[in-house]
């Protein structure tokens, strides 16, 4: 079993369904510390994240006081990985649409290259997605190429939320400023640790779409990516960003 100096967030809102499972296939490939994130919950999923660090002293429970999006809840989990000072954290959805097995091959190719960013990529030679209607995958695309275009990035998959990222970038990258607390979160971390010059890796994945919960993905959120991608475009242009090589996908 993988075992590396790493911190697994896990975001949680109403995953009483999917928690437990995800967690056992989490431990079914690494032994790698886990920190559930978890934004009051009206199910009672954090009352199960509690039984689960009860039976792993590995695992860990954040609750925070009232949901408040995706960004705010990752913060929150950075910031106590750093305050624990591990080496790497990683981003892995609730739900089940990453697989674990891919985290193993991610987490190695973190703490074996140079890489400061691991992303997890539909879009590059090997990565699927699984569950998704064609117009979904479609509008998918145009997003993240609407963002690559706007933003000069090389990133193939800048929405995608299943990564490994060392905690020595998480430090350069100004997280007291980013403004985003929904999906955009994604594409601003990205995008900063871009900006940097840093290292960064694709990997191929397999999106599988979720079984059972709710999506929390609505329009406000498609809304709000938009326009944060614009405004950073714009800033890029201005400023003049580095840009680094980002191998092909492993």
């Amino acid at each position: 079993m993988l075992v590396i100096d790493a911190l697994i967030i896990i975001p949680t809102y109403n995953e009483a369904t999917t928690i437990d499972g995800i967690v056992r296939r989490i431990r079914d490939v690494t032994s790698s510390d886990i920190l559930i994130v978890d934004d009051n919950s009206p199910d009672g999923t954090g009352e199960i994240a509690n039984k689960l660090s009860l039976s792993d002293t590995s695992i860990y429970v954040l609750h925070r006081s009232k949901k408040s999006g995706l960004g705010p809840a990752y913060l929150a989990g950075f910031a106590w990985a750093l305050d624990q000072q591990y080496r790497f954290v990683a981003e892995i959805d609730a739900d089940g649409s990453h697989d674990p097995a891919s985290l193993a091959t991610m987490l190695d190719i973190a703490s074996n290259t140079e890489a400061s960013l691991v992303l997890g990529s539909r879009w590059i030679r090997g990565g699927q997605i699984d569950g998704w209607s064609r117009v979904r995958e479609l509008l998918s695309r145009a997003g993240n190429a609407y963002a690559r275009f706007a933003l000069g990035s090389r990133i193939h998959d800048l929405t995608g939320g299943f990564r490994v990222i060392t905690t020595d970038v998480l430090r350069r990258i100004g997280l007291s400023t980013i403004a985003s607390s929904g999906y955009s979160f994604q594409i601003e971390v990205a995008h900063r640790i871009e900006s940097t010059g840093a290292t960064i890796i694709e990997h191929p994945i397999t999106f599988h779409e979720r079984t059972s919960g709710v999506s929390k993905m609505h329009l406000g959120i498609v809304v709000e990516a938009i326009w944060r991608i614009t405004v950073w475009g714009m800033m890029a242009r201005v400023i003049g960003l580095k840009r680094p090589s980002i191998p092909a996908g492993r």
